[in-house]
């Protein structure tokens, strides 16, 4: 496995590629020694980042979208002012203790009656941010009750709305923006607000930067599009990773390949400093920047399998 310039990628999986996660060579079980990953998104995506994390990192922080404005998390909104808990829920999940029951009851939807369609983790984090007037302190706690190893925040402190242009013109909301088509930009309602410090503390330290996999316009640039959080990246001395997804998203990325998407990235002022991409679904594209192509697809093909994405990560570290 071999990261390659922009005239593309070595062949893949040859004997010089990285031992497997978890062998003698990896970092020190310890901890002391493994690296400070941030993983920036939200959705699925993310959590499967976590998961891959939770294999070769000493410290890991999720920096996570709370722009959702659709589903559970958007009834949620739409009663109380609070940033979406959804991708939070997963997130904090995704980094639960082994075996917790609490992290499984989190994931339970109820199926009938007014709570319909809720996550009950949703329902949680929200009862806890309207009792204490603190929805940083409400995931604290969440994070406490899980076990969670490692730290989730949500990208910004106060509510957000995404918004952007597309092929018919001005979109706000994120569960509207999935549905559009040729994205130009997109951007937040306020534009300037307020992310955690603990974020920026994470960027600054951080070894390793993981941007994605998810929806580019409304998880990943989601996340970025916090001027400060944006500004983080930008100046870390991380390695910033950028997950491509393994398909085009319809329709919001119809037609791109890997290459569309980091054009996207580089368009709202954001530079991976390599790529890692699986282009048995997705072309490569005219990419201009370092890349790693390797299989990262699940058995299924429809997500990242944890255990490559974590072999490919750590090989990429530093």
């Amino acid at each position: 496995m071999t990261v390659a310039d922009q005239h593309g990628p070595d062949p893949v999986g040859s004997q010089h590629g990285p031992d497997p996660v978890g062998s003698q060579h990896s970092p020190d079980p310890v901890g002391s020694q493994r690296p400070s990953v941030v993983a920036m998104g939200g959705g699925h995506g993310l959590a499967q980042t976590l998961a891959a994390a939770r294999r070769y990192a000493g410290r890991i922080t999720a920096v996570v979208s709370v722009a959702d404005d659709g589903g559970s998390s958007g009834r949620l909104r739409a009663a109380l002012p609070i940033p979406a808990p959804g991708d939070l829920r997963r997130c904090l999940v995704a980094l639960s203790k082994e075996g917790s029951v609490w992290a499984r009851a989190f994931q339970y939807r109820f199926q009938s009656g007014e709570l319909e369609g809720h996550a009950l983790g949703n329902l949680v984090i929200t009862g806890l941010a309207a009792v204490s007037g603190d929805f940083l302190a409400a995931v604290g706690e969440v994070s406490a009750l899980l076990g969670t190893e490692g730290t989730v925040l949500p990208a910004t402190v106060e509510p957000v709305k995404l918004a952007g242009h597309g092929a018919g013109g001005p979109v706000e909301g994120q569960a509207a923006m999935t549905k559009a088509s040729s994205i130009a930009s997109v951007h937040l309602l306020p534009s300037a607000p307020e992310p955690p410090q603990a974020a920026l503390e994470a960027l600054a330290a951080a070894d390793q930067i993981v941007l994605g996999p998810g929806s580019l316009y409304t998880s990943v640039l989601a996340v970025l599009a916090v001027p400060k959080l944006r500004e983080a990246v930008a100046s870390s001395k991380a390695t910033v990773v950028y997950v491509a997804n393994l398909r085009p998203q319809m329709p919001e990325t119809a037609g791109y390949d890997v290459a569309r998407h980091v054009e996207a990235l580089q368009r709202h002022g954001v530079q991976p400093s390599v790529v890692l991409c699986d282009t048995t679904q997705i072309k490569l594209g005219s990419l201009q920047v370092r890349h790693l192509d390797t299989t990262l697809a699940s058995s299924r093909g429809a997500v990242h399998d944890v255990a490559q994405l974590a072999e490919a990560l750590q090989y990429l570290v530093g």
